[in-house]
């Protein structure tokens, strides 16, 4: 079998969870007997190695624009144009996010290869990417919305976003598979390192909260920042957050730290550069507790990292995180109401939030417990390896369904613009 992944992200250049979940998920499938994998990205990659290709696809000539905002999915186009001229002999296309989903749907038609879609996010739930995109927003959504309607299957990674996948697009439940991110728990465990602490600034002698994420409205950066008048004195909080989606969110964050570091005494550590895996692992295993304060979140696969380091977690229950994280076992699950885009009663999230830190914070034993459970839960649950054989089950059983149908022209569907 010839299975070619089309993704933004591959490494070296990685800044996101879809990222972090085509790296690994790719190592695993070279690794099965009788996969042949073909990579195509967005970038400078090249490499042949065994039954791997990995083909980065830079962008064409710079579109003129009547919006900046539009620039960047411009060139997104561009990139799947050449993308889709450049695959061949493939029997499954497996796009990752909307930014490869056109090339895949050109793909389908050109070559009849099955295309697979894996939902990481979906667009009509990010309706902050205005503020990064303009009108282009509109483009992507649609984008997103004719792939999967022109998807020969679906893999959900959780079963909320199964039912959102349905509900937003009509796929039908049997063309959906739920298949969950994974974690690879050799490298994510408990490694202790003060060096990296005081390479960046983190007093070891004081316990402190982590949070580790891009500066976007998805993953709720704002609201642990907020969060942090409610602490409890004597908690440090430190923020690796870089990868801004707009000017606008940073100056944000940067007035928001400002006050909160006006407001108190509290040492708050703000690692604004993207970090080496190694170092983020150690903050992981060094902290207390790890927030993830997400208001959307189909997955959540930094709460997998930090149970992998035995780290107990304080994180929003929404979407797909209530099946990574379990409440009062690998941490605590904070309720949040949204209205889609934002917290309708952000003072009171940013206090839920800070009521589930300090009750960790003042139970060490709870902490340590915890911690344990996650990584146990992880070992158990979420392996690449058990996540890569279902995967390629997946792949079968479409090429299996679509051999035993007579044989007809693929067909091609356009969603509504």
């Amino acid at each position: 079998m010839r299975v070619a992944i089309l993704t933004n992200e591959f490494p070296p250049h990685i800044y996101g969870g879809a990222g972090v979940h085509v790296e690994y998920l790719t190592r695993e499938l070279v690794g099965l007997n009788g996969v042949d994998v073909d990579v195509y990205c967005f970038g400078d990659q090249n490499l042949l190695e065994g039954n791997l290709t990995v083909r980065g696809v830079e962008a064409g000539p710079a579109s003129k624009v009547q919006d900046p905002r539009h620039a960047k999915i411009f060139g997104t186009l561009s990139r799947n144009l050449r993308t889709a001229g450049l695959v061949h002999g493939a029997d499954i296309v497996h796009c990752h996010t909307w930014y490869s989903h056109w090339a895949g749907c050109l793909v389908k038609q050109l070559t009849g290869a099955k295309l697979v879609l894996t939902t990481h996010s979906l667009e009509p739930h990010r309706p902050w990417k205005v503020e990064q995109l303009g009108t282009a927003y509109q483009l992507s959504a649609w984008l997103e919305r004719t792939a999967y309607k022109n998807a020969d299957g679906v893999v959900a990674v959780s079963p909320s976003m199964k039912s959102d996948v349905h509900a937003l697009y009509g796929v039908s439940h049997d063309r959906i598979r739920v298949i969950p991110n994974g974690i690879d728990p050799d490298e994510y465990r408990p490694t202790f390192d003060k060096g990296v602490l005081e390479k960046y600034g983190v007093d070891a002698t004081v316990p402190f909260v982590l949070f580790v994420g891009r500066i976007t409205r998805q993953k709720g950066i704002i609201h642990i920042v907020d969060a942090m008048e409610y602490l409890h004195p004597g908690i440090q909080v430190v923020l690796a957050a870089g990868a801004p989606d707009t000017p606008d969110i940073e100056r944000e964050m940067t007035r928001r730290v400002q006050a909160a570091r006006k407001r108190s005494d509290r040492k708050i550590v703000w690692i604004s550069d993207m970090l080496p895996r190694a170092d983020i692992i150690a903050l992981y295993t060094h902290a207390a507790v790890f927030a993830c304060p997400s208001v959307y979140e189909p997955f959540g696969i930094i709460n997998l990292e930090a149970m992998a380091c035995e780290t107990a977690v304080v994180a929003s229950n929404v979407g797909g995180i209530p099946t990574v994280v379990k409440d009062g076992e690998t941490g605590i699950l904070v309720p949040v109401d949204t209205d889609g885009q934002k917290p309708r009663d952000a003072g009171a999230f940013a206090r839920s939030l800070a009521d589930g830190i300090n009750q960790l914070m003042a139970d060490p034993t709870k902490r340590a417990a915890f911690g344990k459970n996650g990584r146990e839960r992880v070992l158990k649950k979420f392996s690449w390896r058990a996540i890569a054989t279902q995967t390629l089950a997946y792949y079968e059983s479409l090429i299996s369904t679509s051999h035993s149908r007579s044989k007809t022209s693929p067909r091609c569907v356009s969603g509504t613009l």
